[in-house]
């Protein structure tokens, strides 16, 4: 009887395996526009004319085009808009802050941190994996 309990029962995969056929499920296009949404909010270093909103607007363009095509692309994007905009309101108060003296230091804390954790999210993005980005207030849900 122990070999029939045994061989019923399903075989556990390590973790390892497990995220991987996760992956797996989410098309290589869908994983490549997911680290696009995240990329595009590196704008602010490429848009140096508007260097507050540019990693909005570059997440937002590529999330409103492509939300529709894969619901890996819809989360993505959102969760990337949301970090952009929730780091712009950290950068306005870091900015705000200058006048105190405290806002020199956070002001590129939040800068080294936007850009850390932007290619992390497209790193994992790109894997397949669901990343939910810390310090992140979700305004878009």
């Amino acid at each position: 009887m122990a070999k029939n309990e045994e061989t019923s029962k399903p075989a556990e995969q390590p973790e390892a395996v497990q995220e991987k056929k996760a992956g797996e499920e989410i098309s290589k296009d869908a994983r490549m526009w997911a680290m696009i949404c995240h990329l595009a909010g590196l704008g602010w270093l490429i848009w140096w004319i508007v260097p507050l909103i540019g990693g909005i607007i570059g997440s937002l363009i590529v999330w409103q085009i492509k939300k529709d095509v894969h619901p890996f692309i819809d989360e993505q994007g959102k969760e990337a808009c949301n970090f952009q905009i929730s780091m712009l309101i950290y950068a306005l108060i870091s900015g705000l802050l200058c006048f105190a003296c405290v806002g020199a230091v956070l002001l590129p804390a939040v800068m080294v941190v936007d850009f850390v954790f932007v290619i992390v999210a497209a790193i994992k993005a790109n894997d397949g994996r669901h990343y939910r980005y810390p310090l992140t207030i979700r305004f878009i849900k």
